[in-house]
């Protein structure tokens, strides 16, 4: 999915980048080597709320919103899984090391991982999901089921997708609005937040939504799209898991983000992203 109208243009040298973001080797601990490569800008991600830069091998988050680069950073250090480094900090800026390897996947293309990396995946989250509770809270099932009346009443109402699709897939979402017993969770496991090499996990990226949460919700956001992929992960895993569960997650998510990727300028109609899951559910 492309990036919305308010991305920033990618620059060639680092020299362009604004002074607060150029990279200080007294800020990182003295380390002048990391700057060897930098000779190009790549822009990840940019939207209102936050942007991921890469340069040479740092990517540079800034985020609008301190809490959520807290919790990045708390979370990585709690996790029992593979995540970056974190080399410097300079609120609103956190630099991370690139992790080696590439992304399980991306939503709306095929996954060319093997199926011991998706299963290998599967793992990582057990390993996380056993690991001890953060102590910050996580989302409520109030504060859900309130969201997904919000989001389902604005898709209809700006005739956004058909009431009938809509309708359909709020009957499904509702089986995953039952009582859980919390877990670590990431909180926005998609499949390009994984890195494999090979059949080996090197890292999961992005930890700023991880709480205390469903263990399930993280599985469905993990093979959102890639519904193919789910024996290999659940098999990784190692327990059985209510699949009516997952389902009814993948339909939640896609009604709870779709308003979101409309107002930040992506496109949730392209091709096997979330309007295509919601259609798979008819």
């Amino acid at each position: 999915m492309a990036a919305g109208s308010g991305a920033l243009e990618p620059s060639t040298t680092s020299d362009a980048l604004p002074e607060s973001l150029r990279i200080n080797p007294g800020d990182i601990g003295g380390r002048p080597a990391i700057l060897a490569a930098m000779n190009e800008v790549e822009v990840v991600v940019a939207h209102s709320e936050r942007a991921t830069l890469r340069v040479g091998d740092v990517f540079l988050k800034i985020d609008a919103d301190r809490t959520r680069t807290d919790v990045e950073v708390r979370a990585m250090a709690m996790a029992p899984v593979p995540t970056p480094e974190v080399l410097w900090r300079k609120p609103p800026v956190l630099a991370l090391a690139a992790l080696p390897g590439t992304a399980l996947g991306r939503l709306g293309e095929p996954s060319t991982a093997s199926p011991a990396a998706w299963a290998a995946a599967g793992a990582a989250v057990r390993r996380l999901h056993d690991a001890p509770l953060p102590p910050w809270p996580g989302r409520s099932l109030d504060a859900l089921a309130s969201a997904l009346d919000a989001e389902c009443a604005w898709l209809v109402a700006n005739d956004v997708l058909p009431v009938g699709l809509v309708t359909r897939n709020r009957r499904v979402a509702e089986g995953a609005l039952r009582p859980w017993t919390p877990v670590f969770t990431h909180g926005d496991l998609q499949v390009a937040h994984v890195f494999v090499d090979g059949d080996e996990i090197t890292g999961v990226v992005d930890w700023s939504e991880a709480g205390r949460g469903d263990a399930l919700y993280d599985l469905a956001v993990l093979t959102l799209g890639h519904e193919e992929h789910l024996g290999d992960v659940v098999a990784g895993y190692g327990t059985d898991v209510d699949l009516d569960v997952i389902r009814a997650w993948w339909s939640l998510r896609s009604l709870l983000t779709v308003r979101w990727l409309v107002e930040h300028g992506f496109d949730p109609a392209s091709p096997g992203c979330e309007v295509d899951v919601l259609r798979a559910r008819l």
